[in-house]
């Protein structure tokens, strides 16, 4: 039976979640079905284009992304520090960016006078909108519900487009969150539908690269920060220089095809994650397998679940043989 989302996701123990949506009935994203030969490769700018709106609008980020034939892998973090320094208006102002809200709502928002007796409603849906725009399930409702609606208007049909509830996993160190991400941007090649990261369309991964060669950073992803951890800035605490030589090099050792290996400097991450060569492999080539609850190591784990009152560890051996170096 699936588990409620409330006993997922704890704030508490880690900002990171990878989830994956599903399509039904054999339905196709994007790209082409091979059964018939339609393509649909222009639903991939619907769902990219889609994922970064989201981003500005939602108090979470979006560190990763991989939009595939009939799936999509994402990596969010979830901000709530940011949610609750929005003031009231500015909470009112990002929920109408996607959702009408209510008559009293709409009245605040214009800078209309709020009578006393609306008062108590309209703080309630304040509150309300606060929380569900720094809530993951908001976050994906948000992100499926228009592809969905969108794809069956165009395939002629009605009914789910997607599986019933998309799948998450917390990710509860930096090892996890770093894995998950690589694991995602090299889903295309992996696939074999890419020859490199920078020739993985709509992914994160290519995005970085185009912003890389530019000496920036896309605005709309999680930026890299770099080791030194400053006051008041999130990010990744790692170069961008870093994790994308990084991915490059690990997707070269995945194809077939190609001859790598990871060089010193990429090596040296994986001497700071205490994470051995052939453990990244494993991990970036077979996460969603290996994986299929909570990720970090099995301190981490015990925390998590204490919190979350669940008694059983899913995914303990795992955690244990593919995070520590023993």
């Amino acid at each position: 039976m699936a588990r409620p989302r409330s006993t997922l996701v704890s704030i508490e123990d880690t900002p990171f979640y990878h989830c994956i949506s599903k399509c039904v009935r054999q339905s196709w994203l994007t790209g082409v079905d091979k059964f018939t030969g339609k393509s649909y490769e222009h639903r991939r700018d619907w769902v990219e284009s889609r994922i970064l709106e989201l981003a500005e609008v939602f108090a979470i980020d979006v560190a990763a992304y991989a939009v595939m034939s009939n799936h999509l892998h994402l990596v969010l973090r979830v901000d709530i520090f940011e949610a609750n320094s929005w003031t009231d208006r500015e909470v009112v102002e990002h929920w109408h960016q996607l959702f009408k809200g209510s008559d009293i709502t709409q009245k605040f928002a214009q800078g209309e006078l709020i009578e006393s007796f609306e008062v108590a409603g309209l703080k309630h849906s304040i509150a309300q909108y606060r929380s569900r725009l720094s809530d993951i399930s908001w976050f994906m409702r948000a992100l499926n519900e228009p592809i969905a609606r969108r794809a069956n208007k165009e395939d002629g049909c009605t009914g789910r487009f997607w599986e019933g509830r998309f799948k998450s996993q917390a990710l509860l160190d930096e090892t996890a969150v770093l894995a998950c991400m690589a694991y995602v941007d090299l889903n295309p090649i992996r696939a074999k539908v890419a020859e490199a990261p920078e020739t993985s369309d709509f992914t994160s991964i290519k995005k970085r690269i185009k912003a890389a060669r530019k000496g920036e950073q896309p605005e709309a992803l999680l930026p890299f920060i770099g080791n030194e951890r400053k006051e008041m800035v999130k990010g990744l605490m790692f170069s961008a220089k870093d994790y994308l030589q990084l991915v490059d090099e690990t997707g070269r050792i995945i194809r077939a095809d190609k001859r790598g290996a990871i060089s010193p400097d990429s090596q040296k991450i994986l001497n700071r994650l205490n994470i051995p060569q052939e453990n990244w492999l494993k991990l970036t080539t077979e996460f969603s397998r290996l994986f299929k609850g909570p990720v970090g190591t099995v301190q981490e784990l015990g925390v998590y679940c204490e919190h979350l009152e669940r008694k059983r560890r899913q995914g303990a051996a795992n955690c244990q043989r593919w995070l520590c170096s023993s």
